[in-house]
């Protein structure tokens, strides 16, 4: 299948003689895996007498050899799969295996993608990014305190740089494009948090995404911002050199010396909110984060300080998912 993707990758049409002949089968065989590849993928062939196939629009697939050379300076490896249940869940899975961490695991698709509080991720084939970093943490919680405000921060340093001057942060950890969100961030540890823990850094990136019946909230994608298709290596490699440096900034330093950049671009900041928990609503204005990550609100005449992971932010004065 990924061998007849890359043949109709670029868009344009292909005559079922040439793709029989890259394939070494005929031009029956041919239709049958096109068949095939949009009922597996979801993705749309379209088929044209006199011209042959075309996709609806060019496919930019993951290149593991690539990505494993950009990324080889970093001290990461990677693996990408053309399917998983969930990267974020293969990464667990090769916490006790024996590869050598940091890992990047990838997938042009997941069919049991995962985001926060339960929700299904929707992670059509081959237009987002799909990602998740396992690394060994050591050294107690302190290098845990504000890390996914902290990841946050590396993706909308990456989409800044391709273009996307207008990406800020939701607390705990959604990016969004006005009060669209772009992509969001999920982390998961095991092992003991005070001591020797392993943690899965899952990050979900619209990227070439272009309609999704599926999500229940406003969205956005990379490309809908930029105005053209994105080459998902090149938002990968990016993503993986800012997270790489915040990381390691945040190692020596921890969540403290990030606090005021963090506020300085939260999309948030000094807005009147709703924070719900759990069954409990409580209106106050963001003023922004403490030195672990905390969200400081404030209520009446006092500052109070939220934190926990089944905590959501909504607009009091717009129409805003948690």
């Amino acid at each position: 299948m990924r061998t007849l993707l890359k043949l109709l990758g670029d868009g344009e049409f292909h005559s079922g003689e040439d793709l029989g002949s890259a394939l070494g089968v005929s031009r029956s065989a041919v239709w049958k895996r096109l068949q095939q590849l949009q009922a597996e993928t979801g993705i749309e062939v379209h088929k044209v007498r006199g011209r042959g196939y075309r996709l609806a629009s060019p496919l930019f697939l993951l290149d593991e050899q690539v990505l494993n050379r950009s990324l080889n300076e970093l001290g990461w490896s990677t693996q990408v799969y053309d399917s998983i249940d969930s990267t974020n869940a293969q990464a667990m899975r090769l916490i006790d295996g024996e590869v050598a961490l940091p890992i990047l695991v990838l997938s042009e698709q997941q069919t049991a993608g995962r985001g926060r509080r339960g929700r299904k991720w929707v992670s059509p084939f081959a237009e987002n990014v799909y990602y998740s970093l396992v690394m060994r943490v050591e050294g107690g919680m302190r290098q845990l305190e504000g890390l996914s405000l902290l990841v946050g921060l590396a993706v909308v340093s990456m989409l800044r740089e391709l273009g996307i001057a207008d990406a800020g942060l939701k607390w705990p950890n959604d990016i969004l494009v006005g009060n669209r969100k772009l992509a969001g961030i999920l982390l998961e540890l095991t092992g003991d948090p005070a001591d020797v823990c392993h943690v899965v850094i899952g990050i979900g990136i619209n990227v070439n995404m272009r309609s999704a019946a599926e999500v229940d909230q406003a969205w956005t994608s990379m490309m809908q911002q930029v105005g053209q298709p994105l080459d998902r290596n090149q938002v990968v490699a990016s993503l993986s050199r800012h997270l790489h440096r915040y990381l390691g900034e945040h190692r020596e330093k921890g969540f403290g010396a990030f606090h005021e950049e963090w506020e300085a671009n939260h999309a948030w900041q000094g807005r009147a909110v709703t924070l719900l928990a759990g069954s409990t609503a409580i209106e106050g204005v963001v003023v922004g984060v403490d030195t672990v990550g905390a969200l400081k609100l404030r209520i009446g005449d006092q500052v109070q300080v939220f934190s926990g992971g089944e905590l959501s932010l909504r607009l009091r004065d717009e129409s805003a998912s948690g």
